[in-house]
């Protein structure tokens, strides 16, 4: 479902794929060839939400707001099933784990991979092409070089599953 809220509409990539039984409402922006999966809910009905292109938001995620605070995930970021996400940021490349949380100011850096259940407290910041892992999360390591072509292997194989789905809506 697709909901304005007050004079707010979403704006949605004509290529974006969104699944059945997302909800979104208010002032979103979703890019080209993203993908947003089964249950997800995105609002934005406090601040915006901006999301690039490739980006796959995987099935039962939250994405929402604090008053002034946006939330943004750059190009090409994966978001692993059942994320929560609050007024962050996610740079280009990102690959946040299953289960995660991520709340307000905290930034997550280009490349980045946050482990599975890990949890971002407010303002935290994650370097680029580092592993961070935990609950509070904590840097592990710098990424290999096999770390990231996985990284790129999954936002690719999201983009291209993305576009067929895409493809059987439209029959």
């Amino acid at each position: 479902m697709i909901y304005p809220y007050k004079d707010k509409y979403p704006i949605i990539a004509d290529s974006a794929f969104i699944a059945d039984y997302v909800t979104i409402s208010g002032d979103v922006q979703i890019g080209e060839e993203s993908s947003i999966w089964f249950n997800t809910s995105i609002r934005g009905d406090i601040a915006p939400t901006i999301i690039g292109k490739k980006v796959n938001i995987q099935d039962n995620c939250v994405l929402h707001q604090s008053p002034n605070n946006p939330l943004i995930i750059e190009d090409e970021a994966t978001i692993g099933h059942q994320v929560i996400l609050h007024s962050c940021i996610i740079r280009k490349q990102a690959l946040i784990g299953m289960g995660s949380i991520i709340l307000d100011s905290a930034e997550i850096g280009e490349g980045a991979f946050i482990g599975a259940g890990s949890l971002i407290p407010q303002g935290k910041i994650i370097p680029p092409h580092t592993l961070a892992f935990g609950r509070p999360a904590k840097v592990i390591r710098e990424l290999t070089e096999e770390d990231k072509k996985e990284i790129a292997r999954i936002y690719q194989e999201y983009a291209r599953k993305g576009q067929y789905y895409k493809s059987l809506q439209q029959k």
